[in-house]
């Protein structure tokens, strides 16, 4: 039997992985088990965040959007409830971007939604 030597692949295999692994810190960027596994964790972090992302900016747009509501003296569910019923349809990032950075025109939707 002939043997076979697998030094090319499996070097092309560790570089590949290391490559991902740059700009870790001490021997998880240079040391290939120790960059295997901070890269697992990784990759389970990035894709559990990626859902956990659109939770945290839906609750920072509803604390916005009753920061600004509690200005004109209404709640953020009375807000969202009056939208619906006079069939205003935005979504919450533009809400929360008009409460921050447009605050007339939020005062008028505010009143629009208080009618």
């Amino acid at each position: 039997m002939v043997r076979v030597k697998r030094g090319k692949a499996s070097h092309q295999r560790r570089k590949n992985l290391l490559k991902y692994a740059k700009g870790f810190r001490w021997g998880r960027k240079s040391k290939f088990r120790a960059a295997k596994e901070a890269l697992y964790h990784a990759w389970s972090y990035i894709y559990r965040d990626r859902r956990t992302k659109k939770r945290e900016f839906r609750k920072l747009w509803q604390t916005q959007i009753g920061a600004g509501s509690r200005q004109h003296d209404l709640s953020y569910n009375k807000l969202i409830h009056g939208l619906k019923e006079k069939k205003i349809d935005l979504d919450r990032k533009i809400l929360a971007d008009l409460a921050k950075n447009q605050p007339d025109i939020f005062k008028k939707i505010v009143e629009e939604a208080k009618s």
